[in-house]
């Protein structure tokens, strides 16, 4: 009986604490797993989203708020041209809402997402994590479909009114680096769109911004004729 207490103790002392250390540790790292943006923003774009008709085989440029800025049917040309961005998205919510772009088979997808993950101290490899499962759907259940994944753009922080919570540059250019790695990885497509942006100073070129983060009507014809002299587009 002696024994049968001792260990009990042992347990209850030694052991047990290093198990709920360790679930807790654990529950800490991954707490931006329940992050996702649903302001009424995102609910009403998801509603329009939801009572477009459904054609098949067309563009779609998906991401958050530098994706729905872009005039894309105007920029290409092709008034059929899905823009499927929504400002403040995190790759989570793209993974949340990836069902509308696989119901619709596109010919292409433009991805391009990550600059709010970073904001919110989400780590890179979690980012790169979310853009690979987002990958692995489309290409399970749109198979035709061509997937390209598109650098996070550069930052200007002298700009004025530059949210200083985006002031994260390092992980930005870390994110970029593997998000190429893995995109090579699951045979897709890496745009680097980062240098197009750039002034003498490594910044985004205020020449493209107003606030240091989003571009200008000038940055998207930069991009666009960039996916066109690479024949992306």
């Amino acid at each position: 009986m002696k024994r049968k207490h001792s260990l009990l103790f042992i347990v209850w002392v030694y052991i047990l604490p290093f198990i709920l250390n360790a679930q807790s540790l654990h529950t800490k790292q991954r707490l931006y797993d329940t992050l996702s943006n649903m302001p009424a923003h995102n609910i009403d774009r998801v509603v329009l989203f939801e009572k477009e008709p459904v054609v098949k085989g067309k563009v779609i440029f998906l991401g958050n708020s530098i994706t729905e800025g872009g005039q894309w049917a105007q920029l290409t040309g092709d008034n059929s041209v899905i823009n499927r961005g929504i400002g403040g998205d995190i790759t989570f919510d793209l993974l949340k809402r990836v069902d509308d772009v696989i119901k619709r088979q596109p010919l292409k997808l433009f991805i391009l997402i990550g600059i709010n993950d970073i904001s919110k101290d989400i780590p890179d490899e979690v980012i790169v994590e979310n853009c690979q499962k987002l990958i692995s759907k489309v290409q399970e259940h749109s198979q035709s479909t061509q997937i390209y994944i598109q650098s996070i753009l550069p930052l200007n922080i002298t700009v004025a009114g530059f949210p200083q919570h985006y002031d994260k540059l390092a992980h930005v250019i870390s994110t970029n680096r593997l998000l190429k790695k893995m995109t090579e990885q699951m045979h897709s497509t890496f745009i680097n769109l980062y240098p197009l942006f750039l002034d003498a100073d490594k910044r985004l070129d205020k020449k493209y911004t107003a606030d240091g983060l989003h571009l200008k009507p000038e940055g998207y014809h930069v991009w666009i004729e960039y996916l066109r002299k690479k024949k992306y587009l």
